[in-house]
């Protein structure tokens, strides 16, 4: 049993390491030619005939790109999702609902703001996931590390949690509205597996650094209450015997 809650902050850490890597490879997705980061895109759409959009666009966190994650456009903090088309596009079979005045005339108003916040959440998730990882070395000296720890990794749990609903519901929209107008479109099957993963294992760690508060009694430390009954009875045992030796001598 000592040994299964010794094992606790270790196990949560390698979690939360994974958390953390498959959270880096969702934000690094379209920088480099490199598996899995040109495999992974939230959304890939048949974007041709629209004006100044490429024949095939793929959505990623810093960048759109073409089949492939290659043509990319410059890297952007929060690319408006109409940047894969020009301002005020036209062209046959147009998602309308994906158009309008905000992202400089490219995006309508419900998906710029959904996406941004998803956006801004996924970065809150990824900070708070690593200062979760280094928090959680102090799980392994006692319960106020594991407290410690819990509380961090329960931060970024909660903006993970927001940050994969609002990509999911964002891009699985988008994906409705290509295919509303005919137009071919998929998910990141790679993007959206790395997101949920990275919140399961964040979830299983929260729990284990949790746990270890819960387990951090044993009886060698006197948190065991048969071993607060055995030493109340070695106090009478010793004033009962005192009280002889006093009869005696009186």
């Amino acid at each position: 049993m000592a040994r299964t809650k010794a094992a606790l902050a270790p196990l949560s850490l390698v979690l939360l390491a994974g958390s953390v890597v498959l959270l880096f490879f969702v934000v690094l997705a379209g920088t480099t030619r490199v598996t899995p980061f040109r495999n992974t895109y939230f959304l890939s759409a048949d974007t041709s005939g629209i004006t100044g959009a490429r024949a095939i666009s793929q959505w990623t966190f810093f960048r759109i790109c073409g089949a492939h994650n290659t043509d990319c456009s410059h890297s952007w903090p929060d690319p408006p999702i109409g940047w894969a088309w020009s301002r005020n596009p036209t062209g046959s079979n147009l998602p309308e609902r994906l158009i309008g005045s905000y992202g400089g005339g490219t995006t309508s108003y419900s998906y710029f703001y959904m996406w941004r916040f998803g956006w801004v959440f996924y970065l809150l998730a990824l900070f708070f996931t690593i200062v979760s990882f280094f928090t959680g070395f102090l799980a392994c000296f006692g319960r106020l590390g594991s407290a410690l720890a819990g509380m961090m990794s329960s931060v970024a749990l909660f903006f993970l949690i927001i940050a994969a609903s609002l990509m999911t519901a964002t891009f699985v929209r988008m994906r409705e509205q290509f295919q509303s107008v005919g137009r071919s479109a998929t998910l990141g099957v790679w993007a959206f597996g790395f997101t949920w993963g990275a919140v399961a294992a964040l979830l299983l760690s929260t729990a284990l650094f949790w746990l270890g508060i819960r387990s951090g009694d044993s009886p060698a430390t006197g948190g065991s209450r048969w071993g607060r009954k055995r030493s109340v009875r070695s106090r009478r045992s010793y004033d009962m015997g005192t009280h002889r030796v006093k009869e005696d001598y009186a």
